[in-house]
């Protein structure tokens, strides 16, 4: 009866298959001391990057390592995929969506070359950090599964 006042919660599913991991365990400080929010990771075992949630592109970065879904609850999450692949200035990534294009949770956003990646020396790790969700409760399911299995929960 009272169900209608509880907090609803929100599966985000891992964006590639792979092994999921806390945002903690990942090499780069500026994700693993949460300074761009909360969240987790992926260690990927191939590289089609799919939406972990249903949504709007509110941007893509034009190196397509990184893009930005807002939710349909209004929250925002960024898919980063690798550390410093910015550096290479988009070789290796294939992007399949634009900035205002709705898409569905388990869509394909972007393909990567995990080679590229490998061949020049970057940490091929698909982070999912919520950037302006200050007081987040996320509940990450450490593990492996692919791209639709559900790696975290928002409580």
């Amino acid at each position: 009866m009272f169900g209608i006042f509880k907090k609803k919660k929100t599966e985000i599913f891992s964006p590639v298959a792979g092994e999921v991991i806390k945002i903690e365990e990942v090499a780069d400080p500026v994700f693993n001391q949460k300074m761009m929010g909360e969240g987790f990771a992926v260690k990927p075992t191939n590289g089609e990057i799919t939406a972990p949630v249903s949504g709007v592109i509110q941007s893509i970065f034009p190196t397509k390592h990184a893009l930005i879904i807002e939710t349909e609850n209004k929250v925002g999450l960024l898919i980063h995929v690798g550390i410093d692949t910015v550096d290479l200035e988009g070789k290796g990534f294939e992007s399949f969506v634009e900035a205002g294009q709705k898409v569905a949770a388990k869509e394909r956003l972007l393909q990567v070359d995990l080679d590229v990646l490998k061949a020049n020396g970057k940490d091929d790790v698909v982070m999912v950090v919520f950037p302006e969700e200050k007081d987040l409760q996320l509940n990450v399911q450490v593990g492996t599964g692919d791209k639709n299995t559900v790696a975290a929960v928002i409580e």
